[in-house]
Formats: C-alpha cells, sequence, structure tokens
C-alpha cells in the first residue's frame, strides 16, 4: 500500500509542471442558491468541454457542495449524476422512520403525535435551535463524499477548496479550509432557523450566504489570477409580488446576500469572468427544478465563451491537468478502501457505551461502505436519545480510526409531548381529545424515566409512571404505573345508544419486561382496580367495582404507519387474570377468578403504489358473566357502518382484508405527503356467551376512504355500511386507526 502512495504522489510531482506551466492560476467561485445550485455544474461542464484547468474553487452553500464534490477529484458530469441521484427533498426532514423506533418509542409516538421539541430543566423552557437538527441532510453529504477523512488542510485535496460559513454569534464570514469536508459544505448551508447551527472549532456556523455568498475575496487570497464567478442568488422582487408574509421573509433574506454578493463583484477585474445564469424565476426549494437549473448554466456559460476560450490550455496540458485531478481522487478514494483499525465513541450524553456499541454492529479490521456506516448511524439516531449522531475517519499512524459522535438532545433532559385527535362521524358522536405528558430521563445509572400524563377532552385521565431499565443495555425493565381516567361507556341496542354511563377507574400496574428485540416487549405484571359506573338518568344506584390479579402483554410492532401501513406488522397478546368484585346493590360479590385473553394482527405488504393490508382480532373471557372487562367491535374499518364501539361482548371474532392505493404519489405527483384511496372488506361479531359463538352471526362490512399520513398523523374521511343496512360517515385528523 505504502508502495503505491508514493508512486500516486511521484506521478503527481512529474505531472504538475505540465498543466501548470506559464499559465495563470484559474479559480472558480460557486455561489449559493438552493436547488439552482445544478447552475454550477453546467458551468463546470462547459469549462471541461473547453479546456480549462480549475486551480482553485471555493463555494457558499450549494456552492460549497459543489465546489466540494469537484474538489474531491469528481467530474462535472459525475457530479451531476450524484446530486441528480439524490433526494434533496428528505434532507429538510429528521424525523425517524416509525418502522425502526423501539416498541415503546411506537406507542408514544403514536399518542403523543404533535412533532414538539420542548423541553423544561433549571427552571428553563428549552427548545433546539433549529426547526431540523441536519442529520438527515448530513447522511445525504456522506453519501455523496463517500467516506473521505478529515483532513489537516483542503489545499490536499484534487484541488484545493474553500467552503465559507457564517459565524452566528459575530455575522463574520468564516472560511472553512480543514477537517470534515462533509461538515464544511452543512455548515455553508445550515439555514438559521430552520437548520440547528454547526458546530466547528468552537463556532456556531450557519448559512454563509448571509456574510458572503460569492466568496470572490477567498479565492483570491488562495493564489487565484483569475476568477469565473457563478453568481445565482435571487433578485429582489417588485412590490406587486410581496403580498405574503413568505414573500417579505425571502425578499429581507435577499437583500442580505445581494449585498454580499455585490460587494463581492467590486473586487473582479476585466479579465475574471462573472456568469449570471438565467435563474431569478426559478425556486431555491423545488429540486425538481436542477435539471433546467443546470441547462441555464450551461447556456450562461456558452454565452461568455469569448472571454473564456482566452483560458483554454493546450490538449496536453489539459490531460496533464486532468490526469493529475485523477491520481490525486484516486488516492483519496483508496483510503476510503481501508480497513478501520479502531472505533472511538465521543459520547455527550448519559446512554450506555454497550448500548451504543451493540446498535453501531460495526467491528474493527472492517471494509466499511457509506452505505454500511449510514446505516449503523440511523440504528443510534434511532434510539431516540440524540439530538445528532455523527461520524468521521481520521487516517492516524497506526491506520483509519472511525469516531462516532453522538450528541444529547440539547432541550433535555426533561421533556414535554403532545397529542391532540378528533374523531367524528356526523351524527351525535364527536370525540375530541387533547394529551400532555411530561417526562423526566436520565433520573438513574441505567436511564429510569418518570411521564406524567394527562388527557383532557371526550376521555379524561391523569397518569404517572416510573420505567426503570434494569441494566445498562436497557433489555430488561421494570414499571410502575398508577392511573385514573374517566370513559363514557356507552350501550346500543340495534345500532342505537340506548344507555351512557361514566366509568371512573383508579388503576395501579408494576410489571417487569423484557424488550426481547427491538421491535418487541414481553411484560409480566400484578395490577389493581378500583372504580364506579355512574348515569344519572339510569334507573339504579350508582355501584361500585373492584379487581386485581396478574396479566401477561406480549407485543411486537414493525408497522411503517399506525393508520396507512404498507409494510410490516404489529401483534398484541394480552392475557389478564383477575379476581373481581361488584356492589351488593347489583349482585352479589362474586369470588371466582376471570381469565381474559385478547390477540390482536395487522400486517401490511404492497407492491408499488399498491399496499395489501390485514387485520385480525380474537377475544375470550371465561367468566363472561362475572365481569365488566368485555370486549368491543364496530367503527372505521372495525366494523364500518356502525358507531365506535357499539357491539360489546365477551368474545369477539373480526377480520378484515383492505386495498390501499397511493393515489397521491402515483397519480398527483405528490412528494411530500401520500393521498391514499382505500377499499375495505369486513366481517365480525360479538357474543356474550360462548355457546352463541358461530360463524353464521358475522357482519359483513365495507368501507371506502381517502385519507393521509401527516407529521401529525393520521387524517381520513370515510363511508362504511354492513349487510345489515347500518351506514356511516367518519371523520379523523390524528387519530390512529
Amino acid at each position: 500500500m505504502m508502495r503505491r502512495i508514493v508512486a500516486s504522489l511521484f506521478l503527481c510531482v512529474l505531472l504538475a509542471p505540465l498543466y501548470a506551466a506559464e499559465r495563470p492560476k484559474i479559480g472558480v467561485v460557486l455561489s449559493g442558491g438552493g436547488a439552482k445550485g445544478a447552475a454550477h455544474v453546467g458551468v463546470l461542464k462547459v469549462l471541461e468541454e473547453h479546456h480549462i484547468p480549475v486551480d482553485y474553487i471555493a463555494g457558499t452553500s450549494i456552492g460549497a457542495y459543489v465546489a466540494g464534490m469537484y474538489a474531491l477529484g469528481y467530474s462535472a458530469s459525475e457530479v451531476e449524476a450524484i446530486m441528480m441521484g439524490i433526494d434533496w427533498g428528505s434532507g429538510y426532514s429528521d424525523t425517524i422512520p416509525r418502522n425502526v423506533l423501539s416498541y415503546r418509542d411506537k406507542q408514544l409516538r403514536d399518542r403523543y403525535n404533535i412533532p414538539l421539541n420542548i423541553g423544561y430543566t433549571e427552571g428553563e423552557v428549552k427548545a433546539p435551535s433549529g426547526v431540523l437538527r441536519g442529520q438527515t441532510m448530513s447522511q445525504l453529504l456522506r453519501q455523496s463524499t463517500d467516506l473521505i477523512q478529515q483532513f489537516g488542510d483542503f489545499n490536499a485535496l484534487a484541488i484545493p477548496y474553500r467552503a465559507v460559513a457564517t459565524d452566528l454569534e459575530t455575522s463574520l464570514p468564516v472560511v472553512i479550509n480543514h477537517g470534515s469536508i462533509v461538515k464544511a459544505m452543512q455548515a455553508s448551508a445550515t439555514v438559521p432557523g430552520a437548520l440547528q447551527p454547526t458546530q466547528i472549532d468552537g463556532k456556531l456556523l450557519v448559512d454563509g450566504g448571509i456574510a458572503n455568498n460569492m466568496p470572490v475575496d477567498v479565492v483570491k487570497a488562495m493564489g487565484a489570477d483569475i476568477i469565473i464567478a457563478v453568481d445565482i442568488g435571487s433578485p429582489l422582487v417588485k412590490k406587486d409580488k410581496l403580498d405574503s408574509t413568505i414573500a417579505v421573509l425571502d425578499q429581507l433574506s435577499n437583500f442580505l446576500t445581494n449585498a454580499s454578493t455585490e460587494k463581492q463583484k467590486q473586487l473582479l477585474t476585466e479579465k475574471d469572468v462573472l456568469i449570471r445564469p438565467a435563474i431569478g424565476a426559478l425556486s431555491t426549494t423545488d429540486f425538481t427544478i436542477m435539471p433546467l437549473a443546470l441547462t441555464l448554466g450551461k447556456e450562461a456559460a456558452t454565452n461568455q465563451l469569448v472571454k473564456l476560450q482566452k483560458l483554454s490550455v493546450s490538449e496536453e496540458q489539459y490531460l496533464a491537468y486532468v490526469e493529475h485531478k485523477r491520481v490525486a481522487s484516486k488516492q483519496l478514494k483508496a483510503e476510503v478502501a481501508h480497513p478501520i483499525k479502531d472505533i472511538v465513541f465521543d459520547n455527550q450524553s448519559k446512554v450506555s457505551l454497550n448500548l451504543l456499541k451493540e446498535t453501531l454492529e460495526l467491528q474493527p479490521g472492517q471494509n466499511i461502505t457509506k452505505d454500511e456506516l449510514n446505516e449503523a448511524i440511523k440504528r443510534i439516531y434511532a434510539l431516540n436519545k440524540f439530538e445528532r449522531v455523527d461520524a468521521e475517519f481520521v487516517e492516524g499512524e497506526e491506520g483509519r480510526v472511525l469516531t462516532v459522535t453522538t450528541r444529547a438532545k440539547s432541550w433535555g433532559p426533561n421533556y414535554f409531548q403532545l397529542g391532540f385527535n378528533w374523531e367524528d362521524d356526523f351524527s351525535s358522536d364527536s370525540a375530541m381529545s387533547f394529551d400532555m405528558a411530561y417526562t423526566m430521563t436520565d433520573l438513574t445509572l441505567n436511564g429510569g424515566e418518570w411521564r406524567n400524563e394527562v388527557k383532557l377532552g371526550f376521555e379524561k385521565l391523569f397518569a404517572t409512571e416510573f420505567y426503570q431499565p434494569l441494566n445498562r443495555d436497557q433489555e430488561f425493565y421494570s414499571r410502575a404505573r398508577y392511573q385514573y381516567d374517566i370513559q363514557t361507556w356507552d350501550l346500543y341496542d340495534n345500532n342505537n345508544r340506548a344507555f351512557v354511563f361514566d366509568r371512573k377507574t383508579h388503576t395501579i400496574e408494576l410489571g417487569i419486561g423484557y424488550n426481547y428485540v427491538l421491535q418487541g416487549v414481553i411484560e409480566l405484571g400484578l395490577l389493581a382496580e378500583k372504580g364506579a359506573l355512574v348515569n344519572d338518568a339510569w334507573l339504579f344506584e350508582d355501584f361500585d367495582f373492584n379487581s386485581y390479579g396478574a396479566y401477561l402483554r406480549v407485543g411486537y410492532d414493525s408497522l411503517d404507519s399506525i393508520s396507512f401501513p404498507t409494510a410490516g406488522n404489529r401483534i398484541s397478546l394480552n392475557v389478564y387474570l383477575r379476581k373481581e368484585g361488584f356492589d351488593d346493590s347489583i349482585e352479589p360479590r362474586q369470588t371466582d377468578f376471570s381469565v381474559q385473553v385478547e390477540a390482536d394482527w395487522k400486517g401490511a405488504l404492497s407492491v408499488g403504489n399498491h399496499a395489501f393490508v390485514g387485520k385480525a382480532s380474537i377475544a375470550t373471557n371465561f367468566d363472561a358473566l362475572n365481569t365488566l372487562h368485555l370486549s368491543d367491535l364496530g367503527g372505521f374499518l372495525n366494523l364500518s357502518g356502525y358507531h365506535k364501539n357499539s357491539l360489546i361482548g365477551a368474545h369477539k371474532l373480526f377480520g378484515a382484508f383492505i386495498y390501499q392505493y397511493d393515489l397521491g404519489r402515483d397519480a398527483l405527483g405528490m412528494k411530500d405527503y401520500p393521498l391514499y384511496l382505500g377499499l375495505s372488506l369486513e366481517a365480525g361479531n360479538v357474543w356474550f356467551e360462548r355457546s352463541e359463538v358461530s360463524l353464521s352471526d358475522l357482519i359483513y362490512a365495507s368501507s371506502l376512504y381517502i385519507g393521509t399520513d401527516t407529521t401529525m398523523g393520521p387524517a381520513a374521511l370515510g363511508f362504511g355500511i354492513t349487510d345489515m343496512g347500518d351506514k356511516s360517515v367518519y371523520l379523523f385528523i390524528g387519530k390512529a386507526f
């Protein structure tokens, strides 16, 4: 390996005089402009076509990305292929996909569906310094650059390179000339307020467009004799276009970038070349315009060929220049192929180091690919305990070292969670509820959590729960919970409400559990409850009830969406052993134990934009006559056409097949959110007596719905009908179903 490195360096030394002899040094400056940055690639393609070498390159924001890729030795065509192959829109979301969350985190997200990042500690309410944390964007950039090491000097790249950012503390420009090229690119493109600042050398850095959007001075300082500057900044708009808040904010942003660009233009001389593609009307955030921007960049550069061709070199010189870049780039990429000698964790959190190592699933001695590293980082980030997870390589004397940095959430360790849902069937039934929780974390060495919950609205609840992992890897845990809730319990006759009760219950649970896989848990525990049924209009007096016993819960959940899944399975099995007692005014107190078993499954698979979803529920109670713990059925996709939970019995059987078509992505071209068109076929019923259970009593139903999955949870409008002629219209917002 050392012999190849020496040979490569020797070849570079031999070629250097050929491509640099007796000609002015050319520097390229690429400005910021979001999605319009593809125009830079068009300009670079024209330079290559006309044998114009680039000796120095620098950029701001998207310009820093294109410049960095070119500096690593990629050709303009290679940069185009990489850039066009990236889903840039996904970089503006740091939401952890549901299917990779732990079982417990899935249940909490489904309930607390408002994506809120607010904490409270030391008497102060805290929030992130940006709407996004930049986690996904850093992975996209790493996917582009491959596993390049940190550099002591960006002059060591195939082309000397600089990225420009803005110091958030001083508003002054910061020229990044060393370290991680991924971090340099990201810092230069960090939109303040939208993305959290990037920390480099103790400074908080944001988008360089604020301080210097077209860094001509930087490239001149690098040693360039002639500048080729590409300006893709947005022009100021006329007053008739300033008709919205967003338009005004965009105009204010343009004030800053245009002011810095105009200042840099004054540094250009007659021998320099300024290229301004006609991209003023294009969006900075719509990445579908990139192919058009690239074409406009080529056209703008072609219009400047009279000046540009003066910078062309002979074919011999240009081939020597290209070979020098190729050799330097090959050397950089050869280092990527080195096996890692060691893995070092810079753990800036209280998460167990053993848990991090097990989750990373990488070992010294491996030849890690960029895909393997990105997947490993995703696994750690999916633990849902970090603000950012980063990884960088350093070439040391003993080999290649991977450093994984995990940074705790800056707005922790105590967090607020909020949830909202609204369900309506356009009759007298309308249910709206609001969930709030305050969770204190890291209370013990193993990561103990204390959560306090309140639910207001149609259902009311107060609960407090302490969750204690029993080992540092958090495989085993104990849980203690107290809950007081008030639920409306409706009794129906022929799908018409006959009685309405308020069920008020105090419940205590003590459990020990095992996270046997990331997506699954087993929990065994004791429970006790005491409550009352209340109805002012009822002819009988209110009566009390109580029970105590044990439970077994087994769960597995790999669904990618709780309401509109396209992949995965969700399985739950609950077994309760209870000794139940009732007020003597109703009937004599019972002494026998009841056994209740509930099993539910929901699974999905997809082919293209078509998903096929199955549901099944089975429940039974071995002491049906002496229990208030019954099963219910009815509602959207649970015998559609019936009111919610309008069928009650000790024994339940239900199954459904659902076809789901992604109308939004397939037919309407929607990318941010899907729009599903669904059709269901359902069958089920409930019975009080086991002897009455019969498949001939099954009720058949069907539904048609349209809905979407948003960051706030599902939203759906559906219509259901049964074979008995019962019909209902359903509306859901934020409510899982």
